[in-house]
């Protein structure tokens, strides 16, 4: 991604839309104008010419706001992007300054010295056209968003090649925007799924549909076997004052109804109600109500949000597309003459910790198959035992059986145990702390007070977050390394080939025709190999992809 150049010498293209047209600015190697704009009545049928001239890098406001509006009328998907809005979040989070507005507008009036405006409000794919128009980058009146676009590039590229690692954080920009191309190409072409399969499941788990809203069969079941074993009065299993009020009336003492608690709680109404609540999550989050909403054309279309989450994981708007239960995963099915290919990555995070603290002994256990088995004779031959202490180290665990591994671990793998205790350290004291390729942990809220109990107890939480933090955003920056590297693999195949579907966190989805399925096996494999090489060198650690061919999600264990 990082450092390549399209034929004939431009490297860049920016492009503002306006109705189904729109303009267009070549731009050099140094991101300045390199010849007059040009107006185009079809943007998407220029886009298409200029791919297949020479693929550019193009640059526009935000990705999420323009590419959906020409991916139905392309032929061919745009091999690389900058986002302007994703690289502006990246750019202001280095020095400190998460959260501060992202908009072309914002970027532009930053550069200008001049009063920045604050961002639109955030809205849905199907409210966004109106609001695009309206006002679509928050510039001053009178201002050329074409030549703002230009000049707000510009910037983001002198800002860039001043940081102590600049080649990183192009790297990082790059991904994040490949990131956007494949979040609105995943909601475009959605994810197979049957409505027949999906209300099957359902009735097995939750009873015939309900009519009116009621509840469904089973969960009145449960609720009245809740009501009956809490002593026989009314009770609502929704409620949790209810139900902690049933509670200590027999006894048992609780402070809440999240699982843990009462997993340990010794009452027979305790697992009645965790049934119940695992069943009415079912139902609310992806039950009948959610496929009539979200599931058209036997197609699941979430809309996905690119670094929605501050460690660079996505999130989404709606539709719960990175929570789909696992009992639900057989509603997912490949079409006819089609297959799925689902690659999910193997003890990503402690992987990402070996390669980023590049300790001698960690890299040797990550670069064989399985980390934790060779990692065992450290710890008495105990496999468990070894996974409890990495992952105690990576979450900051300090007590329990992790806590007591603590010495074991600073002892044995005194490079990885620093890396992640500084970090912590860091962020007790309000630092900032980064990942591999710079993104970086937000500075702490200015609503903890800087003395007393609530202090410390906010800067022991913040620690453990920069704790995890350099790991798991790591961590995302390799799997956002690798998707892009996949979905270049999968390019050219025509509107029929194989599609990347799906993605979350250390997992990738790809529907293709069945006889293409070798073919996306070894893209994937080798897209996983590429990212360890872009986002860690020439570290040899490994990240392998454990990757089956399935008719159903379900098919994958």
């Amino acid at each position: 991604m990082a450092g390549e150049r399209p034929r004939g010498g431009r490297v860049a293209v920016a492009a503002d839309a306006v109705g189904p047209g729109g303009r267009l600015q070549e731009l050099d190697g140094d991101g300045r104008p390199a010849g007059p704009a040009a107006h185009v009545p079809d943007l998407a049928a220029a886009v298409a010419e200029r791919e297949a001239a020479g693929p550019p890098r193009w640059v526009w406001a935000a990705t999420d706001e323009v590419y959906p509006r020409l991916l139905p009328s392309l032929p061919v998907r745009p091999a690389r992007c900058h986002d302007v809005r994703l690289v502006e979040a990246l750019l202001l989070g280095h020095q400190g300054r998460f959260g501060e507005p992202r908009s072309l507008g914002a970027a532009w009036a930053r550069a200008n010295g001049l009063p920045v405006p604050e961002d639109p409000p955030e809205t849905g794919a199907d409210d966004r056209p109106a609001l695009f128009e309206a006002d679509r980058h928050r510039l001053p009146p009178g201002t050329d968003p074409l030549a703002a676009l230009v000049a707000v590039h510009a910037e983001q590229q002198r800002l860039t090649a001043r940081l102590p690692h600049p080649d990183r954080m192009r790297l990082l920009c790059a991904a994040e925007s490949a990131g956007a191309l494949a979040a609105v190409e995943m909601g475009h072409d959605g994810l197979p799924w049957s409505a027949r399969a999906h209300d099957e499941l359902l009735e097995g788990l939750l009873g015939p549909r309900p009519a009116g809203g009621g509840r469904p069969a089973r969960l009145a079941e449960l609720a009245g076997r809740v009501q009956r074993a809490l002593g026989g009065r009314p009770v609502n299993p929704d409620s949790p004052s209810q139900v902690l009020r049933a509670f200590a009336e027999q006894g048992v003492r609780l402070n809440s109804t999240r699982a843990w608690e009462l997993r340990e709680a010794d009452h027979p109404a305790a697992r009645l109600l965790l049934e119940y609540k695992e069943l009415s999550r079912i139902h609310a989050a992806h039950g009948w109500a959610w496929r009539e909403q979200w599931v058209r054309g036997g197609r699941f279309r979430p809309e996905y949000v690119v670094g929605g989450v501050v460690s660079g994981r996505w999130a989404t708007r709606g539709g719960g597309a990175l929570q789909i239960p696992r009992v639900l995963r057989g509603a997912v099915v490949a079409d006819p003459g089609h297959l799925l290919v689902v690659a999910d990555a193997e003890q990503l995070e402690p992987r990402v910790l070996a390669a980023v603290s590049e300790d001698a002994g960690l890299v040797r256990a990550a670069a064989a198959g399985d980390l934790y088995a060779a990692l065992a004779p450290a710890f008495g031959g105990d496999r468990a035992r070894a996974k409890v202490a990495v992952l105690g180290a990576v979450y900051g665990q300090t007590t329990g059986e992790a806590g007591r591994l603590l010495p074991v671990l600073r002892h044995r793998f005194p490079a990885a145990m620093a890396l992640v205790e500084e970090a912590a350290r860091a962020g007790e004291t309000g630092g900032l702390v980064r990942s591999r390729l710079g993104r970086t942990c937000p500075p702490p809220s200015a609503d903890v007070p800087g003395d007393g109990e609530e202090a410390g107890r906010a800067a022991r939480s913040r620690g453990r977050f920069a704790r995890n933090f350099v790991v798991q955003a790591s961590a995302a920056e390799w799997a956002l390394a690798m998707l892009a590297a996949l979905r270049r693999r999968l390019a050219g195949t025509g509107p029929d080939g194989p599609r990347v579907v799906f993605f979350q966190h250390d997992e990738v989805m790809v529907h293709t025709p069945e006889e293409l399925a070798g073919t996306v096996l070894e893209a994937v494999a080798e897209a996983g190999d590429e990212a360890r090489r872009l986002v860690f060198g020439a570290t040899p650690v490994r990240f392998p992809l454990s990757a089956r061919a399935v008719r159903c999600y379900a098919d994958t264990g």
